[in-house]
């Protein structure tokens, strides 16, 4: 055979006969950055864990960088929404103090008190 017929094998590729290293964050990364999306702070928990395992290991890791990004923006919304939702509770409650129990026509809307 051939060298390029020669069966491919699962050992890490030789660079001056020494082993390349895999980057041992890249996993972490991809479900740091899976994660940011769906439960925003633990996967920015994760994908800040997964950066800086490859950073002290020498590699550079863009999908954790981009999970860390995700997981920033998708918890600064989540707190944005939280508080507008406590707002808006708290306006209702008021408003039904104000005009106490019943059905009520507000503007275009109707706000129904207990």
């Amino acid at each position: 055979m051939s060298d390029a017929q020669t069966p491919m094998s699962n050992a890490a590729p030789y660079a001056g006969g020494v082993a390349l290293q895999e980057d041992p964050g890249r996993t972490l990364g991809i479900v740091g950055l899976v994660l940011s999306i769906v439960a925003s702070w633990i996967g920015l928990i994760i994908s800040v864990v997964a950066f800086r395992k490859s950073k002290n290991a020498g590699f550079r890791n863009g999908l954790a960088k981009a999970g860390i990004i995700v997981g920033c923006i998708t918890t600064a919304l989540g707190l944005i929404g939280g508080v507008i939702a406590i707002v808006a509770a708290v306006h209702l409650g008021q408003t039904c103090s104000d005009l106490g129990p019943g059905v009520h026509q507000v503007g275009s809307g109707v706000v129904t008190c207990s």
